[in-house]
Parts: C-alpha cells; structure tokens; sequence
C-alpha cells in the first residue's frame, strides 16, 4: 500500500513538474506607455512583444524559470519567477541611462559585424596619449603597428597595411584629409575621442567596402543623463621640453538640449635621440570640437564642428642635397645635420587645417526602427614647405585644398531575432592644387564624385550562435587636370595607352585630363558561436575592393615631407582583397586569451618600391615608384590577461604578418616585424587608486624583405666611386621598457584629480624603427619623462 502511495505521489510531482503553461502580458516604460520589439525569454521558450506591447510564450514548464527581458535604450531585466499554471504577468523598463564614466572592453557586444571581434581602447588609455598621436594610442591593440615619417607624424598598421587601406572614421564621419600619403598623419586629436574601436578587415560594410586592412572607429563621448561636469589635462614632457594642455566641458540631458566642447594646445621643441639633437622636429598644434543635439520624443536632431591645426618641422638631415649625402646618411649613421635644441619650426616643414562640419538627423519609427540622415563637409588645407633660396623660402612648394561634401541615409530595423540595416552615401570631392607655388604639384586638381549602396544583417539561431553578411556596392568617378613634361610621359610609355587625356601641347608640356571609372562590389559573411565556460569562436570573410587614390595614379615629383620623388602610374588598377579572420576566445576565473589568425590575398596589391636616383635643380634625391603585384598577406595576433591576485595584473600580446610579393617570388616591402609585448601591472585601490605599470617592448628585425639596393657614384678624394647604397637593409632588433604610474585624489566635495609620472624609453636605447621613413638619416627618439594631472570636476 505504502509502495501505490508513493508512486501515485510521485507521478503527480512529476505532473507538476513537467506540465506545460502559457505565460502572456505586457512590456510598459515607467509611464505605463506600450514597448514594442522587446526580446523575453523564459525558460526554454522566447518571443518579441508588438505594438502593443504584448507577448506570449506557451509550452512553459511548471517550476523556477530564468526570466530575461531585453530592449534597446531600456534596462535589461534578469529574474527569476516561479511558474504554476497560465500566467499573466507584466513587465515595467527603466529608459537606460548612458553614464560619462569610462569605455570598457566588452568583446561580446558588437556594433558593427558579430562575426569579428572588436578591439576596444580604454577612456584611461586615451588619456595617457594625450601628448601624443592617435596612431600610437592605437598601438595598444595586437596586431597595430605604426608607420612613421620622424617622431610625430604616424599612422596606424591594421595586419600589414595602412594609409587608404584603413579608413578611419571620427564622429560617423570618414576622414578625408589626403590620407593616402605615408607621411600624411590623421588629421585627428587624440583628446576629443571617448571611445576607439578597432576592426581588423571589412566588418563594418555601412561605412566602407574599402577597408582592406582594417578599419578605426572613433566616437566622442556622448552624456544623455541630466548633469554638467568638465575635465582638465595637463602634460608635460621631457623630450622635446614641451606639452598639452586639454580641457573640457559637458552638458548632458536625456531630453531638449545637450552639448559638448573641447580645445587643445600642444606646444614641442626638437625633439632628442641618446645621442644627439633631431634638429627642427617641433611641433605646434590648436584643436577645437564642439557640438549641440537636440533630443525630442522621438527623434533627435544635432550639429558638430572639429578644427584641427597643426605645424609639424621635419628633421633638416631627411632633405639630403646629393647622393653623397644619402649614401653618407646610410653608412656613418650619424645624421648631416645637427643643430642645439630650439623651439623654432624652419623649412622643411608642414603646416595643416582639417575642418569637419556635421549635420545628423534621426528619428525613431518605434523601438525597433529608426531612419538617420546626416551632411558632412570637410575643408582640408595643407602646405608644405621646402627649403628653398631667397624669397622663395615663405611660398609652400606644396598647396593642396580639398573639400569634400558627403551625405549619409541609413534606416535600421530590429525584428524578432533579425537585425538589419540598409542605407545609401554618395560624396563630391574637389581637390584644388595651386599653381602660385611655383613648383610643379606632385598631386594634381581633380574632381571626385562617389556613391554606394549597402545592406546588412545578422540573425540569432540561438542564444549563441549568431550568423551576419553584409553586400555593399560602390561607383567612383576622377577626372584629374595634370600637366605632364613630355620626356615624362615617354619615360612612363603612356603613348599611346593614354593618349587620348591629352588636350593641349605647349612646348615641352602636356595638358591632359585623366579620367577614370570604377564599379565595385564588397562582401562579408561570418558567425559568432559561444559555448558554454566562456569559449567564443568568431570567422569572418570578406570580399572587398580598393581603388588606386590620387597619390598612386598621379604623384609626379618630389615630395617635401620626406625628400623623395614619388611616381604614380595611370596603368594601376582596383586592388581586390579576400580575407578571412578567425579569432578563438576562452575565459576563465582570473586568465583570457584571444587568438587570432588572419590571410589576406590582394590582387593588384599597390606599394611604393624604390627604383634609384633622379638629380634636381634642389639636388640629387630618391626616386620610389608606385607599383602593383599579387600579394599574400597572413599572420596571427595573439593577447592574454592575467588576474595574478586582486592587486597583480599581467597582459601579454604578439603579432607577427608574413608578406609575401606572390608575382615577384619575393618579400614585401614595408611589413611590420614580429612584436612581442609584456605590461605587469600592480593596482592598490585603498592607497589613493595606485597604479603602476612596467612594460617590455620587443620589435624583431625584419628578415623578410626585397633587395632595392642601387649603385651610384659619388664623388670621394676628387674622384667618382662606384659604392652601392643600402636602402633594403632593416635595421637591428631592439628591446625597450617603459613605466607608467597614476594615484587619483578628492580634491574638493565635486572635484578629483589624478596624478601620472611616466619614462619612455627608459635606458635611453638607440635604436632605428624599419617602418620610420627617416631611419636612413637618424635615431629615434631617446628617454622621454611625462607627468600628468587630470581634474575632474
């Protein structure tokens, strides 16, 4: 009797166990107003509420079940509810609230493509750089290597590639400040960044289909809640007995008007090697941001503008008179001029204004649609100036205007595990390359014309298991207007190819008109898997395309920020890229890893390769031509963290690409060597927030690499010598330590401060970088001292 009770009673526990109910209700906002396109999930069972704001799950089993409610701009709601028959039960979400506090790493929310992880940067790691350049911010992401013309114009390098390869946009705006030269540093200031991600290939297809490299993604802090608060930075730094003062001030409010602004000033002498003065390597530079939205119920509505203006000296030894000077540059290792330190900027040098002028509209259909329109205007004017005789010296021998309009629509829809998003640009760009310099422009006037359609999308099979692609389609037109020298035109064979540009014969001069079209289409697919245990498995794929920009298609003459002659070729054609990235992450209690492989195969891949000598009226200098080949990228990027206890920390990172020229059968030119980096990391928070960081840099030499060498002859003891100048040869390894420390203080009731010391370079190591295009002429730069002060109030 007893054995027939106990199973009656146990089947009826299993009954209830395991019977199945309907759960059904509503998703309001505070003031009880219907939430549309919010994702529940209990249990096993999830499901979207309407208009209306009504859901309904069936099939809900009878016990404890997790309860999930997400919805974009709410908080999230993570319960649990206890389940006995059909239930009818609702939900109330809190509007979320975006704090100013800092920008985190959170690997696993991605804006842009799901399937590739993005490399977040830190408010704090920002802040460090503020005496410093946006590319070496970027620096602290594996696999980012810098290309540099001296020691203060450096740009970034994604896997290998760089310059036209990496667009970089800043506040939704693509920057165009003739950023497809080497020695052409983005015209950005690392101070009025917020938050920078970095993506590693064409992930993000509403912006470009030319990201062949990567892409940097730049947002400016933006404050919805109801406040007002402002910050201060100081810096001060030893080499270059210079430094950065950066302030500014915040308005925030969820609703009506809310608005931002921000000026910085820097202000560098020469800067100095181990050994000796880098004599005119200076630098000036003023920046200001500013901007004001509006936020109605449901739309908002705002105005941006940046300046950024800077004056940048370029070391006197890079500008060599003859080739003696080179060869003698290369082989004594001493630079043909030093001066005592100064704080004057002399000719060579540039001088730079990018304006940025924004318009954006956006409207919110519901809480799972939204359309944005947006305008942007940039003005980019810059000079270069050489040195040259008489009155000659105050007329820049280089003076390029660009203006660029562009004008964005993008419409989003969320809809159940769907999201999607379409849009179309279309951009006029006018280059203007004035005639009163009295030199021949090495780039010429053109006009641009350029539009694109894109469409994305990316679907939830589960909680995790995510699959996103992306097509996009861009058309491009140039007409250049270009005077060509007659036995240039020969040298180049363009007859009888080109031909037809021509429009006017005058004495040993062409007047032509180049004019090209280009069709391109981009693709991207790719998966985001999570396991159980804190694995994570993202694979990417994309097609995309570049076209050869202006500097590669019709450079012709000697460039004054580096001293060499740059050739272009009208025969280049659209570079076309398949990439494919994988990156496996694990996490555990106190350790991460991120290990990220990566092939890139580039069909009419576009460099600069070094040909020999030309001799000007201004004397001998190095002639590189563009050229195009088939090219094998691949390579890996590995990181790790390390929670060795709650006040020890260690981060380690590796990246290494191997570049090979597939049509040559030789090395590629310009690939960053292998790096290896390690930062330990002690943190107090009980005395005053104590940081302090000790970190070892290794680059490797670079032992891939093509034989560019040439012979000459140069005159020694009265006579011509053949010798054979080494322009291939990297140079040697080298091994640096920096230190990095911080305490924050409570000045006053609503003010904090933090006080950083810093040494770069700490043995004051002489060392030569193989990305640096004046490492044929000097050192780097030598110990560098930096002290900080950050109020916050």
């Amino acid at each position: 009797m007893q054995q027939k009770l106990f199973a009656v009673c146990f089947l009826l526990y299993l009954g209830f166990c395991f019977s199945q109910n309907s759960i059904s209700g509503k998703i309001y906002t505070s003031d009880l107003v219907p939430i549309s396109g919010c994702h529940i999930h209990i249990g096993s069972r999830s499901a979207s509420s309407n208009s209306k704001g009504d859901f309904f799950l069936k099939d809900v089993a009878s016990n404890n079940q997790k309860v999930s409610i997400y919805c974009t701009g709410y908080e999230s709601i993570d319960s649990t509810i206890y389940v006995n028959g059909n239930t009818k039960m609702n939900f109330t979400l809190k509007k979320k609230i975006t704090e100013l506090s800092e920008v985190v790493v959170q690997h696993k929310v991605n804006n842009y493509n799901k399937s590739v992880l993005e490399n977040k940067i830190k408010s704090e790691t920002i802040d460090k750089y503020s005496n410093q350049t946006l590319g070496e911010a970027l620096k602290e992401v594996a696999g980012v290597s810098l290309l540099k013309t001296g020691s203060s114009i450096i740009k970034p390098i994604i896997n290998g590639l760089h310059s036209s390869r990496v667009p970089i946009m800043s506040n939704g705006v693509r920057l165009e400040d003739q950023q497809w030269g080497s020695e052409h540093a983005p015209n950005f200031d690392i101070n009025s960044a917020a938050k920078i991600t970095v993506l590693k290939g064409s992930a993000a297809m509403q912006y470009s289909g030319d990201a062949i490299g990567g892409m940097v993604i730049i947002e400016p802090l933006i404050v919805e809640k109801d406040t007002l608060f402002g910050k201060t930075l100081v810096s001060l730094a030893s080499n270059g007995l210079g430094g950065t003062l950066s302030t500014s001030i915040h308005k925030g409010n969820s609703e009506k008007w809310s608005w931002n602004a921000l000026a910085t000033y820097k202000y560098f002498g020469d800067r100095t090697s181990p050994e000796y003065v880098l004599s005119n390597t200076g630098n000036r530079e003023l920046d200001f941001t500013g901007d004001i939205t509006f936020t109605g119920k449901n739309y908002d509505f705002s105005a941006f503008y940046s300046l950024y203006s800077t004056t940048i000296g370029i070391l006197s030894a890079s500008h060599s008179g003859n080739v003696n000077d080179l060869y003698n540059s290369i082989n004594n290792q001493v630079p043909s001029v030093i001066n005592d330190f100064t704080y004057n900027i002399i000719n060579p040098k540039q001088e730079v204004q990018h304006h940025i002028a924004k318009l954006h509209y956006h409207y919110f259909f519901n809480e799972t649609a939204s359309m944005a329109v947006q305008y942007a205007f940039q003005f980019n004017k810059r000079l270069e100036y050489d040195v040259r005789r008489q009155n000659f010296n105050n007329i820049a021998a280089l003076d390029l205007q660009l203006q660029t309009n562009t004008v964005n629509l993008d419409f989003k829809k969320e809809y159940h595990d769907w999201n999607l998003k379409t849009g179309a640009s279309s951009s006029y760009q006018n280059n203007f390359a004035n005639p009163a310099t009295g030199v021949r422009p090495l780039i010429p006037s053109y006009d641009k014309v350029d539009a694109g359609l894109y469409g994305v999308a990316s679907y939830d099979f589960l909680e995790t298991l995510t699959f996103d692609t992306g097509i996009r389609y861009d058309f491009s037109a140039i007409e250049a207007t270009k005077y060509y020298q007659k036995s240039r035109w020969e040298e180049r064979n363009y007859s009888p190819e080109f031909d037809s540009f021509i429009v006017e014969t005058t004495g040993n001069q062409l007047l032509t008109k180049p004019s090209f079209v280009f069709h391109n289409l981009s693709l991207s697919m790719g998966i985001h898997k999570e396991w159980k245990e804190e694995w994570n498995f993202y694979f990417n794929l994309s097609w995309s395309s570049r076209n050869p920009n202006p500097s590669e298609l019709f450079s012709d003459g000697l460039h004054h920020a580096t001293g060499i002659i740059e050739l272009g070729d009208l025969r280049l054609e659209k570079e076309q890229s398949f990439k494919s990235v994988a990156t496996i992450q694990k996490k555990w209690d106190s350790f991460s890893i991120n290990f990220s492989p990566f092939i890139n195969s580039i069909n009419n891949y576009m460099f600069l390769r070094p040909t020999g000598f030309e001799t000007t009226i201004r004397g001998a200098f190095p002639v590189w031509e563009y050229q195009k080949t088939a090219a094998l990228l691949t390579g890996v990027d590995l990181e790790t963290n390390w929670n060795i206890s709650s006040n020890w920390q260690h981060h380690f990172s590796l990246a290494y690409v191997f570049g090979q020229d597939v049509s040559n059968s030789e090395a590629l030119i310009d690939i960053p060597p292998i790096n290896i980096n390690n930062k330990i990391q002690f943190t107090k928070k009980e005395w005053h927030h104590l940081v302090l960081e000790l970190k070892s840099e290794i680059v490797g030499q670079q032992n891939r690499y093509p034989d560019n060498n040439f012979s000459t002859l140069i005159i020694e003891d009265g006579e011509l010598k053949p010798v054979i100048v080494d322009i291939s040869s990297p140079p040697e390894a080298y091994h640096l330590m920096h230190f990095y420390s911080e305490m924050k203080f409570n000045t006053f009731k609503k003010v904090s401060s933090t006080l950083a010391f810093s040494v770069q370079n700490i043995f004051n190591i002489a060392y030569r970088d193989y990305l640096n295009r004046q490492r044929f002429f000097a050192d780097e730069m030598g110990r560098n001292f930096q002290i900080q002060l950050k109020i916050n109030y």
